[in-house]
């Protein structure tokens, strides 16, 4: 062979290996991520040529599945009281994706899940058609109702948890919107989703779960728990070394009280009332570090909260200066927390300071209705002793029982709960939102239920918006739900 016929056979031969290579990088290397990008219209065809399993409450199933006429996909997702269950499910739409447990339990719900293999192997003999497995959830329809029609037409969120498992039990924000709405593909699905998608309220937003806000005086039960496991305080009947007015460190500004009686008041009396002073007197003694670090024992700076929706991060400033941390420990300045995680450090003092990993779902079905995973409670801190926990829980009693949370109270029932009103905006000129956290007992001395309720803005006077006054009623109807449906 001559010297030109073989420096293009060698050419050749190096374009056949090109593209063996290629192809072989396509087909095995580049195929997982090729077959799942959303440019692929074939996998959300595939996705919606079934019907998708559903999310179950309580037994009962709260999504379905219908035909679509002049359509790819032959099915698409409908709901059943979606706006009442939005928070939960989120959204499965064909033109708009999906979101929350419909877009991270989708390849259970699609029946694609690799744990399903032998189901639709065992399909393609028989000549079953495809199904989805089924996602079953740990809500209490009850208490989810109860807090839903208690929001009605204000913006807010309640979150509400098992202490003794983490069991997610109420997940509510409102307003809400109706997933049913644009799960097609139709110009009326785009116009229902543009509405949303455009709208001041931010209906689309888990305020539950993906609003942060400044947590007020209800933050004053992580001050307390701090001061206890610090050994500021050990009596929290003995008065207090807190002057009137109080200072803030390092500065000429005194701290302002909204009650009288806060000079040198108990810790049980400073709960009561709500004493601004005593509390940022005490987050000083404890220290910056030390509040960083009993805080992120209850679940603050943690960006990993998942239920499995993830959370959006609780902030305590780990590099405030000394008169930040004091206005922190009255949960403002830098403070932000989701409704999820003032349940969260609700249900730790009621669980006698051990707080559980909250999840929103207990376990996943094959389409025959066999298991296929189960979730198991699991421990996620020890943010106070269980000494502590109840010292904690005798003065959110005594807030009920004698101070601004009477409106939380339960006939034959030990509530124990924490109001706020917290101030935001420049200068604090916008209107306050208004907290409650709480927790119902049982006769023998066990908490079914811890309880936040945050309310943005429920068009009430401004003079007129407190926690005790809005969200303690919105408390108190979740807590009760839950105690009856336990029987």
């Amino acid at each position: 062979m001559n010297k030109p016929l073989r420096r293009i056979s060698l050419f050749c031969g190096l374009l056949v290996l090109a593209l063996l290579i290629r192809t072989n990088w396509i087909q095995y290397v580049q195929a997982e991520d090729l077959s799942t990008r959303k440019e692929n219209r074939r996998v959300q065809i595939a996705q919606y040529a079934t019907e998708r399993g559903n999310i179950i409450v309580k037994g009962e199933p709260i999504t379905g599945s219908a035909v679509t006429d002049g359509s790819d996909y032959k099915f698409k997702r409908t709901y059943i009281d979606g706006p009442l269950w939005a928070p939960v499910t989120g959204y499965a739409s064909q033109a708009f994706g999906s979101t929350q447990l419909e877009s991270l339990e989708d390849p259970i719900l699609t029946g694609n899940d690799d744990r399903l293999f032998f189901d639709r192997t065992i399909g393609m003999f028989t000549g079953e058609k495809k199904q989805g497995g089924n996602v079953v959830t740990t809500l209490n329809p009850a208490a989810q109702k109860a807090a839903f029609e208690k929001l009605g037409a204000t913006k807010g969120a309640v979150a509400a948890i098992d202490p003794r498992t983490g069991a997610v039990l109420a997940l509510v924000s409102t307003p809400s919107y109706d997933p049913s709405s644009f799960a097609g593909n139709s110009k009326n699905d785009e116009k229902a989703w543009v509405a949303l998608k455009d709208s001041e309220d931010k209906n689309l937003v888990n305020r539950a779960l993906r609003e942060t806000y400044p947590p007020g005086s209800t933050f004053k039960v992580v001050t307390a728990a701090a001061a206890l496991e610090h050994g500021a305080v050990t009596d929290i009947n003995a008065p207090t070394d807190t002057p009137e007015p109080y200072i803030l460190p390092g500065t000429q500004t005194p701290m302002v009280n909204h009650a009288s009686g806060c000079e040198k008041a108990s810790l049980n009396e400073a709960m009561r009332v709500s004493c601004n002073s005593v509390f940022a007197n005490l987050g000083d003694k404890v220290t910056r570090d030390k509040m960083v670090q009993t805080a992120e024992k209850f679940g603050f700076n943690n960006d990993k909260i998942d239920i499995p929706v993830r959370a959006f991060a609780s902030v305590y400033d780990k590099k405030m200066g000394k008169d930040g941390n004091a206005q922190s420990a009255i949960g403002q300045f830098n403070t932000a927390a989701t409704p999820l995680q003032m349940a969260m450090v609700t249900a730790a003092i009621a669980n006698d300071g051990k707080l559980m990993k909250p999840y929103m779902v207990d376990h996943l079905t094959a389409p025959n209705l066999d298991m296929v995973e189960k979730h198991d409670p699991q421990e996620m801190s020890r943010p106070l002793s269980a000494a502590n926990a109840q010292k904690v829980q005798e003065m959110m009693v005594n807030v009920v029982e004698k101070g601004t949370g009477a409106n939380a109270k339960i006939k034959n029932t030990k509530v124990g709960g924490k109001t706020g009103t917290a101030q935001h905006g420049e200068g604090n000129k916008k209107r306050p939102y208004a907290w409650f956290i709480s927790y119902a007992e049982n006769p023998d001395g066990t908490s079914p239920v811890a309880v936040a309720v945050v309310i943005e803005d429920s068009g009430a006077d401004r003079e007129d918006i407190s926690g005790g006054g809005l969200a303690a009623p919105v408390a108190k109807a979740v807590m009760e739900a839950v105690l009856k449906s336990q029987g």
